[in-house]
């Protein structure tokens, strides 16, 4: 564990978790996450971002063809996180420029709505119409990765399953820490209560409240970790072992190599949630986001 990942995590403790178990609105998570943006998040040179208006729209984001030229029909479908009230394209622009230098692919990441405003199932839904705008323009299942962080990763999962079902299943899947059980059943819920560096544990019922309202948190399209997947495509799970979050992803790992996939999880000791996100600052994020472009360059190969 490096120093700055270290000096990040107690930063993290110390401001970020305080502020989010403060924040009295969603709105207020939204500024913050927008704010940090803004302020830290580090994209590469030369990255090229373009508006859409497909589907609820998003942003296509890749690195210059004059100086990484991304592979043509090749895509990544990335789910921004932010705990289902919070988190936008633009928020993970600079994450998603990083993957597409690293894996020469380029990253369509959607818009969708977000709660308490319209809570569930609207942006499943609109995860749903990214896919088949994505489809339309002529993208074959096999070509594109769906990659996605926290919440973002739960709406893939969603996605997956329905996908499985109907035989139209893509290339891979890669998962940042994922929240894939909103009945809160696994462990680490409690027993990361002290060491999670980013995420209050008191607040997670207030979080279903705003995201589900009175829908039942053990529906699979709302908790991916009780649905079925027939057949899976490979899948990519990374998340640090202080987390809340980490069972979520070592029981969906479980789920997932049960109904025939393989699955490759990628642990970190201790690093907040989605640290990935710091690519610029601490090494490990670029070490971790290095072995998602391996699995997505081996996937789409």
């Amino acid at each position: 564990m490096s120093v700055r990942l270290t000096l990040l995590s107690f930063l993290s403790r110390r401001t970020v978790r305080p502020l989010l178990a403060r924040a009295r609105s969603p709105e207020a998570n939204r500024r913050l996450l927008e704010r940090a943006a803004r302020r830290w998040f580090r994209a590469p040179p030369y990255a090229l971002y373009r508006d859409s208006d497909a589907g609820s729209g998003g942003l296509w984001i890749s690195a210059r063809p004059g100086s990484h030229p991304p592979r043509p029909g090749k895509l990544i479908l990335y789910v921004h996180g932010g705990g289902f009230i919070s988190g936008s394209p633009r928020t993970h622009a600079a994450m998603c420029a990083r993957l597409a230098w690293l894996t020469g692919v380029e990253v369509f990441v959607p818009r969708y709505r977000l709660a308490p405003t319209d809570p569930f199932p609207a942006g499943r839904e609109d995860i749903r119409a990214a896919w088949e705008a994505v489809i339309a323009k002529g993208y074959r299942p096999r070509d594109v990765i769906l990659a996605g962080d926290s919440a973002g990763a739960n709406l893939i999962f969603g996605l997956l399953a329905d996908l499985c079902a109907e035989g139209a299943c893509p290339a891979g899947v890669v998962a940042l820490s994922p929240i894939a059980d909103f009945t809160f059943s696994g462990a680490s819920i409690a027993d990361n209560a002290a060491t999670e560096c980013m995420l209050p544990a008191e607040r997670r019922d207030e979080l279903v409240d705003w995201y589900l309202g009175k829908h039942d948190p053990a529906d699979p399209h709302a908790s991916p970790l009780f649905a079925t997947y027939t057949a899976p495509p490979p899948v990519l799970i990374q998340y640090a072992e202080n987390e809340l979050l980490r069972d979520d992803g070592v029981r969906l790992a479980q789920v997932l190599r049960d109904a025939g996939g393989e699955v490759v999880v990628q642990t970190w000791p201790r690093a907040p949630h989605v640290f990935q996100i710091f690519d610029g600052w601490v090494p490990e994020a670029r070490d971790a986001l290095t072995g998602v472009a391996d699995f997505v360059k081996r996937c789409l190969a």
